[in-house]
């Protein structure tokens, strides 16, 4: 596993219609765009920056909008998704460039879609991590989301609809609750099988309380949950949570391109442990027709859904293998 030295990494703002974007560059080469999910930041691809730029490629991670040093609109509507997918093309076009490859984690994922679907002429390929590819459409999203878990429990999209609701429980204590969450969703510390879900609120309670409490995942250092709750103490939770409260509105605005497939070549890696790839193994099928140019498709045996961070040696050979496929 290699992390890149301190002194290696580029930071950096660029102009973007979020306002400003923070964004860490190592290498130089072809351009690949990384993305992060929630709650994370740039930091979350520390291990494939060194990899990829070792490879001969310009790494470049950004904090995307509502995160880290990257601005933070108010308005829950300024995270709609044809806005993310703006903020990437601006950064291409910042850095110089006129084509990049997007590859995205989590809510990455969904955006480094978008971009890909909406921008082609710009986003060459797309590399999906976690959350599979659906294509836009089917029932309004928050209606489908408030049916799951029936009366005793709610799903946690639906907790973070309601502004200052999830951050209330958050901040007060933003390292423990990210401790928790982590360890939630990864491979060696997730709850077991037969226990309360932790993607799930009991009606009247906390999302925290089905969290692990006692260790940190192993691809989790002290070292680093210190830089994860660095900046959301400083940041708070706001506006990553933001991204969740746009979703009907995103439901909206990607109506014209419903039921459309990316076109482009496309890579998609997901935890076999993982809730993103066991609820959503429909649209893992469904990539001969959604995703027609799909290279290769990986299911990593014991892995939860912070893939990047929890398997970065196989998760970067994976990677790069792609890569050196792809033309330009």
């Amino acid at each position: 596993m290699q992390s890149a030295p301190s002194a290696a990494l580029r930071h950096r703002t660029v102009e973007a219609p979020a306002g400003r974007l923070h964004l860490v560059e190592h290498g130089t080469g072809p351009l690949v765009l990384l993305l992060h999910g929630f709650p994370e930041s740039w930091y979350s691809w520390r291990h494939q920056l060194p990899a990829l730029a070792a490879a001969g490629y310009r790494a470049v991670a950004i904090d995307v909008r509502g995160y880290g040093r990257s601005s933070r609109p108010t308005a829950p509507d300024a995270y709609r998704m044809l806005d993310l997918v703006e903020d990437n093309v601006a950064v291409v076009r910042a850095l110089g460039e006129e084509r990049a490859v997007i590859i995205g984690h989590d809510w990455g994922s969904n955006i480094a879609a978008a971009s890909a679907l909406l921008h082609p002429e710009v986003f060459r390929a797309v590399g999906l991590l976690s959350v599979p590819y659906a294509p836009p459409g089917g029932p309004r999203p928050t209606d489908v989301f408030s049916r799951i878990g029936g009366p005793e429990q709610e799903f946690y999209v639906s907790y973070f609809q309601e502004p200052g609701r999830a951050e209330a429980e958050i901040e007060p204590d933003v390292r423990g609750w990210l401790a928790g969450f982590y360890a939630a969703l990864s491979a060696d510390t997730m709850p077991a099988q037969d226990a309360p879900d932790p993607h799930f609120v009991a009606h009247g309670g906390r999302l925290c309380d089905r969290f692990p409490t006692t260790i940190l995942p192993a691809w989790l250092s002290e070292d680093d949950l210190d830089v994860y709750a660095g900046e959301f103490e400083r940041t708070g939770v706001t506006g990553a949570l933001n991204r969740y409260r746009a979703i009907d509105q995103d439901w909206e605005d990607l109506a014209p391109h419903r039921g459309a497939p990316i076109k482009q070549p496309s890579l998609f890696i997901g935890g076999a442990l993982d809730a993103s790839t066991t609820w959503m193994a429909d649209a893992i099928d469904a990539y001969p027709t959604t995703l027609p140019s799909l290279s290769s498709s990986h299911l990593l045996d014991d892995c939860g859904h912070w893939i990047q961070q929890e398997r970065p040696d196989e998760v970067n050979r994976l990677l790069t293998d792609w890569l050196a496929t792809l033309q330009g």
